[in-house]
Formats: C-alpha cells, sequence, structure tokens
C-alpha cells in the first residue's frame, strides 16, 4: 500500500424525508381527520480517528462519501425511519480543512486522539406530515412538509503523523538504518541517497509499557524549503514532534568546519517553519565504522573544542546505538513528566 498523506473528498448528509399527506379512512369513521406522518432525519456524517489506519490512500479511490436518506412519513401517523448516519474512519493526526469555490481552506477539526469524532455534515431534518398543520380554521389540510436537503461539502484531508521523535538528515545520513536497528520497522535500505521516499515510523517500548514513536523521513537537501527534493513535503510529519533526532553521516564532516552539515539542515527547516527548527536535537554523527579509531578521536576532539555536543555511533554495526537511544528515552520521560502524563513511580525508572 502506497503511503498518501492528502485528498479530496465530497461528503453529503441525508436528506430528510418528506412528511405525509394522509387522512384516517375507517370505517365508521367519517371525515376522519388528517393522520399524515413525520419524515425521518437524514443522516450525519461523522469522521472518526482511528489508530489502525496509517494512510489516507483509500480516500485516492473513493471521492464520494453520503449518509442515508430519511425515509418519508407515511399514513396512521407513521413516522418514517431516520437515516443511518455515515462514520468516516481516518488515521489518528488527520486535518480536515473545508474547501471552498475558491479552493481556500478552513480548517475544521483536527483528530489528534484515536476515537476522537467529529460531525462535519448534519443531516435533513424530516418533514412534518399534515397533521401538524390541522387548526379550528383548517380542519383538513392537503399538505405536508419536504423534508431539507442534507449538507454538501468539499474536503480536504491532510495526515500529519503523530510520532514523539523526528530523525532529520541530509541524503543516505543513516535514519533508515537507525530506525530498523531500534525498533520493528522495516524501510527500504541502499547506499544511494533518497532510498526513503515514504516516511517510516518505528515503535519504542520499555519494561514500563511507556513507547515511543520515532518517524524517519526522506533526507533533506539544501534548497529543501523552495521544494527542491523529496524532504520538504514530509516535514509536516516531524512538525507535532517533541525534539529531533538530528543525523550526519561522518562522511558529511569537515573538520575545519564540523557543524557545517548540522548547520545547513538547520537553515532549511528554520526556512520552512522556524517553530519546527527550534526544537531540541540531539546530534547525532554517524558511520563511523568507516574511519579509524584516531580520525574519530580526533573528530570528538574537534566538536569538544567547538562546544557542540554530540553522540557517535554507527547504525551498521550498533556500536554507540544504546547511549543514543538512552538520551532519546530520557529527554521523552523528562517530556512526559512536564506534560503530567508519567506517574510519580514510573519518573525515577529509566527507559531501554
Amino acid at each position: 500500500m502506497r503511503f498518501v498523506d492528502e485528498a479530496k473528498i465530497l461528503i453529503r448528509s441525508g436528506r430528510g424525508g418528506h412528511g405525509c399527506t394522509s387522512f384516517r379512512r375507517e370505517k365508521y369513521v367519517p371525515r376522519g381527520g388528517p393522520d399524515g406522518g413525520d419524515g425521518g432525519k437524514g443522516g450525519d456524517v461523522i469522521f472518526r480517528a482511528c489508530g489502525k489506519l496509517l494512510t489516507l490512500y483509500d480516500f485516492r479511490h473513493k471521492r464520494v462519501y453520503e449518509a442515508e436518506n430519511g425515509r418519508p412519513g407515511e399514513g396512521a401517523m407513521r413516522y418514517g425511519r431516520a437515516g443511518d448516519d455515515l462514520v468516516v474512519d481516518v488515521p489518528v493526526g488527520t486535518l480536515l480543512f473545508g474547501v471552498d469555490e475558491d479552493e481556500g481552506r478552513t480548517l475544521i477539526a483536527d483528530l489528534v486522539h484515536d476515537g476522537d469524532e467529529v460531525v462535519i455534515a448534519r443531516g435533513g431534518r424530516g418533514g412534518k406530515g399534515n397533521t401538524h398543520f390541522k387548526s379550528s380554521t383548517m380542519r383538513a389540510p392537503r399538505f405536508s412538509q419536504p423534508g431539507e436537503d442534507g449538507q454538501e461539502k468539499y474536503l480536504h484531508l491532510e495526515l500529519k503523523v503523530l510520532a514523539d521523535v523526528g530523525l532529520l538528515g541530509l541524503p543516505n545520513a543513516g535514519k533508515s538504518t537507525f530506525i530498523s536497528a531500534i525498533s520493528a520497522a522495516r524501510p527500504r535500505i541502499a547506499a544511494y541517497p533518497f532510498t526513503t521516499i515514504n516516511p517510516n515510523l518505528g515503535v519504542l517500548q520499555d519494561d514500563l509499557d511507556h513507547r515511543m514513536v520515532v518517524a524517519d523521513i526522506p533526507g533533506l537537501i539544501e534548497g529543501a524549503h523552495t521544494g527542491y527534493g523529496l524532504g520538504h513535503r514530509f516535514l509536516k510529519h516531524v512538525e507535532r514532534s517533541k525534539f529531533l533526532v538530528h543525523l550526519l553521516s561522518v562522511e558529511e564532516v569537515s573538520p575545519e568546519d564540523p557543524a557545517a552539515g548540522f548547520v545547513l539542515l538547520n537553515e532549511e527547516l528554520a526556512r520552512f517553519d522556524p517553530q519546527l527548527a527550534g526544537k531540541e536535537q540531539i546530534r547525532v554523527v554517524n558511520k563511523i565504522d568507516l574511519v579509524s579509531m584516531e580520525d574519530l578521536e580526533a573528530l570528538r576532539r574537534t566538536f569538544a573544542d567547538a562546544g557542540i555536543e554530540v553522540h557517535f555511533m554507527s547504525a551498521l554495526t550498533g556500536t554507540g546505538v544504546g547511549g543514543v537511544v538512552q538520551e532519546m528515552w530520557s529527554r521523552h520521560l523528562a517530556g512526559l513528566e512536564r506534560d503530567g502524563t508519567l506517574g510519580e513511580k514510573d519518573a525515577d525508572t529509566p527507559g531501554q
């Protein structure tokens, strides 16, 4: 299944059923009065966040969603059945935008929790039967009320993955290898740029059942904020993350200016979204298996002299990976504690 994070659809709520025009027709009851029943209400269109869905792929194949119409009323005061509501499941993290005639968008809802629901289009009200229009001056009303039309709306759906940690880096920095080493995620991995063309999610869990979701997006390149390359399309998937893990291949580190690789990507982030660039970062130099111990020690001293805190690892061999993961858990649990979602008993227990 392809990863799809945007879709445009048309929704229609149900039309209300018409009221009934009817009169009692029974033996021994001359000139029976009006007994037309009301029409049923049309069904609503409801969107619900579902944790089992990961993509908006299905919305590329089905573009129109309609709730059921209400049934018309009948004689003998029989009311029409209400139309069934239509519940549309979308991935957690989906934003729903209304689309106007000029293609302008207005945010209607942001479904960020599993089970969140929102009524997007309400069904039309059922029409009243002719019994409602009887009066002292109108004994036999020969009319009833039609049901109201349902609502019709164009919606733009946009998915922003809900991840605790975002992985960023230049192409071929080793992000996919790292996420496959620390989780059950199995992204495509190869020794050439742009191996990752879709976001990948990895889930880590500690002994106390705390979960940490890590998102790996395609590598960014210089000019990404203008749309150059692939990664800019997926930056929205790390906008909700609490902090970022910034990977840089040791091959991209210049002894003369060791921070240049990190600065390059941070400048792209700042041009795309200053708030994203302002998130906390864990800086990591990856692929240290490609350099000698002497060169690696010199690199450590260079970063230390520049006052830059950097973790060194090889996602391929596993060297240093545990330290990076431990730092990730430390920040994640600290964030949970700040948010008040970590119990006092759990707060002093380190993650795995």
